[in-house]
């Protein structure tokens, strides 16, 4: 949250809209079941996730920026119909939905969107295409989309420092600064910006420039032993972050690196951006 010259609290607010579509059935069941997908979809349906992210003024009398209730109301009457029908007629004309199309059916939605909420504005769509992969549309930024993607690996560390005594390491690493190490099922997301109508964006080379160029270093590796650049530096997951974002800048163009975030477990990750 931030505070306007006026006093005003401005917050994030965000939510959820689960829905999902059948291209093949000629009437769409509502359902009623909104934690699940709504529409609910029938038999084999396709499930997507829409996150709203809004900017706006917390009102004083209600505590909201906007009552999610209206927030799903809107999503559902103006953009999730957006969405489900593109998506709805591409399946029928067997024809495949590259990421410019997707950006331009979040624009659409977004437009559709537009004026709904008072003082609030949308700031943001992301649209999840699977558990680990989704497309984010910034408003301010309306030609160019983010694709983000998680991986994962498993590694064994110690956090030590040997300018530190026993005791100091121990004081400050606790169970960390066991001396035989401990490991971790580590998570990496992967962020890049992509501009809408420029080179095409591959997926798949995406992902086989991470899995080589980073992955592969640390899957199943003493990262104190077998990764040079921990020779000096402790592999916190803040170093690893740092580390992660050091071996992919540069490498995944058309796109341009935008965040690396490690997750070490699934309460502490890092964030590292330019």
């Amino acid at each position: 949250m931030t505070r306007t010259n006026q006093g005003n609290t401005i917050a994030r607010l965000a939510r959820q809209v689960r829905f999902s579509v059948n291209p093949f059935v000629d009437s769409t069941s509502i359902g009623a079941n909104a934690y699940s997908a709504k529409p609910c979809g029938e038999g084999l349906a396709l499930f997507l996730q829409l996150t709203i992210e809004l900017l706006g003024p917390v009102e004083t009398d209600t505590g909201f920026v906007v009552n999610v209730t209206e927030i799903d109301r809107a999503a559902r009457d103006s953009a999730i119909p957006v969405l489900g029908e593109r998506i709805a007629t591409a399946y029928r004309q067997g024809r495949h939905i590259e990421m410019p199309e997707l950006a331009q059916m979040l624009a659409e939605a977004g437009a559709q969107l537009a004026g709904r909420f008072g003082a609030a504005r949308v700031d943001r769509l992301i649209l999840k295409l699977n558990p680990f992969r989704e497309i984010t549309m910034d408003t301010n930024e309306p030609g160019t989309i983010t694709f983000s993607e998680k991986f994962e690996f498993a590694a064994m560390h110690k956090l030590w420092n040997d300018n530190f005594t026993d005791e100091e390491n121990f004081a400050v690493f606790g169970k960390c600064a066991n001396p035989t190490g401990h490991g971790h099922n580590y998570l990496v997301e992967v962020a890049v910006k992509h501009a809408v109508g420029g080179p095409d964006f591959q997926i798949g080379r995406f992902e086989q420039v991470v899995d080589t160029e980073l992955i592969e270093f640390v899957d199943h590796k003493n990262l104190n032993v077998d990764v040079p650049e921990f020779g000096q530096r402790i592999p916190t997951v803040e170093n690893l972050a740092a580390f992660a974002w050091e071996r992919l800048v540069g490498k995944l163009a058309p796109a341009q690196l935008d965040s690396v975030t490690v997750w070490e477990s699934d309460r502490t990750y890092c964030t590292y951006r330019a």
